[in-house]
């Protein structure tokens, strides 16, 4: 059961672009150790155990459907590797990192780069943003004894997968999501909603618990067309819709929800007649900025996370001047640092000996909120609890966050959504 309680208006956070907490083609690799060239054959198998020096692989996207979120993420990745080598690094050595490209499921691009890490030797993986692209590798990555920690997964599949103790994630599962835009759409006074969603775990997972919310609250589903999000045309999925004539829309998908506004637009049913509401995956400052002015004017859109501080915005942006958007950079930098943390704390870089720290870190001890001040107490034979700029980040037994917030952002005459928040809503997470 998920419990939500208003956090209420969030404060002013200057220049807050995007939420704190939120869903790579081949970019440099940003290693202290030598680089891809000498990586062994798809094949090869990475070692038992650890060899003293933790490797990250990232395998965030560059390319595809959600490209828009690469920068952030890799961007969280890299301002929390910057701090702990400054710190002094793990076990005493510098982290390394590899960066891959997750693409999306229309290619083979994931498989190709998971393969690529394990012969690097990864002990742990951050990926990736998509929930299917993870769910296509992650028994390749958890058979390989690796950690997949992915900063942006919601998909509730990964509550209850098979993952041998090795999958962890920052952001929330989409039942608290799900949650807070159903009540949301109820709360705005419509009584009859239409959904469109994109057909995979990400996109029908979420709209199970929009639909369900929204019945329990007294409002109807009155049309729900799952999608092929690859199709060409959308045409005659909007057509039913329409045909219903729903009060509010609920548009939950990727990049392709742009053809779906346009068609929406096409057929009468304008965000000025009809409430549109968007999720993490298509809530976006970059895929709508070229339709004409107004065209998402008063759209809502969910996404998880709290409100990222201006100093943390600051830090990515060092990393990455080019930013537009925050979404899972939060989520990204903990998932470094906790990672960091627990090899810390087991005194082992193997992806097994460091999974099954992951939770004592995160709750229980003293707080702590970076790397340098959390591994200055671990060496004081402290125990801690890492307190993320994402959230609290407390693990519950199956890897996911015990505690999230989602935040609810409004789209502008511009087509892009506001810095800040309307507001902010935090739940526990059973399970």
């Amino acid at each position: 059961m998920v419990r939500i309680a208003p956090v209420g208006r969030a404060l002013a956070v200057a220049a807050a672009a995007s939420l704190a907490l939120t869903a790579c083609g081949g970019g440099s690799d940003t290693a202290t150790q030598p680089s891809e060239s000498a990586a062994a054959p798809s094949s090869a198998a990475p070692a038992a155990k650890g060899d003293g020096t933790l490797t990250l692989g990232t395998l965030l996207p560059q390319t595809g459907s959600l490209a828009f979120l690469g920068p952030p993420e890799i961007a969280g990745v890299d301002a929390a590797l910057k701090e702990i080598n400054e710190a002094g690094g793990v076990l005493g050595k510098p982290v390394v990192k590899y960066d891959t490209d997750s693409g999306d499921t229309t290619t083979n691009i994931a498989s190709q780069s998971v393969d690529k890490l394990l012969a690097q030797k990864a002990d742990a993986i951050i990926g990736a943003a998509s929930s299917s692209v993870s769910e296509s590798v992650i028994d390749k990555i958890t058979g390989a004894g690796v950690i997949q920690f992915s900063p942006a997964n919601t998909s509730d599949k990964f509550t209850t997968i098979e993952d041998k103790g090795l999958y962890f994630r920052t952001s929330p599962p989409d039942k608290l999501q799900g949650r807070v835009l159903g009540d949301l759409v109820v709360a705005d006074g419509n009584d009859t909603v239409g959904i469109l969603a994109m057909q995979d775990s990400y996109g029908t997972g979420l709209a199970d618990q929009v639909s369900k919310t929204i019945t329990d609250s007294g409002g109807q589903v009155v049309e729900r067309v799952d999608y092929d999000p690859k199709a060409a045309d959308f045409s005659a999925d909007v057509a039913k819709i329409k045909a219903k004539n729903p009060k509010a829309i609920v548009l939950i998908g990727f990049e392709e929800t742009s053809k779906v506004v346009q068609e929406l637009v096409k057929q009468g049913m304008p965000a000025s007649k009809h409430k549109w509401y968007m999720v993490d995956g298509n809530t976006s400052n970059t895929n709508y900025v070229k339709m004409p002015k107004g065209t998402l004017k008063g759209v809502k859109g969910t996404i998880p996370g709290a409100a990222a501080p201006e100093e943390f915005q600051k830090k990515l942006m060092a990393t990455n001047p080019k930013l537009q958007d925050f979404s899972y950079g939060p989520e990204s930098y903990d998932a470094t640092n906790l990672l960091a943390l627990a090899a810390e704390a087991a005194k082992s870089d193997a992806g097994t000996d460091i999974a099954k720290k992951l939770a004592e870190v995160s709750k229980g001890g003293e707080k702590c909120n970076d790397f340098k001040s959390c591994v200055e107490l671990l060496k004081a034979g402290k125990d801690i609890d890492y307190e993320g700029v994402s959230g609290p980040v407390e693990f519950n037994d199956a890897g996911d966050p015990a505690v999230a917030t989602i935040g609810i952002y409004q789209y502008g005459d511009d087509n892009k959504y506001a810095t800040k928040a309307l507001e902010y809503r935090t739940g526990n997470i059973a399970g």
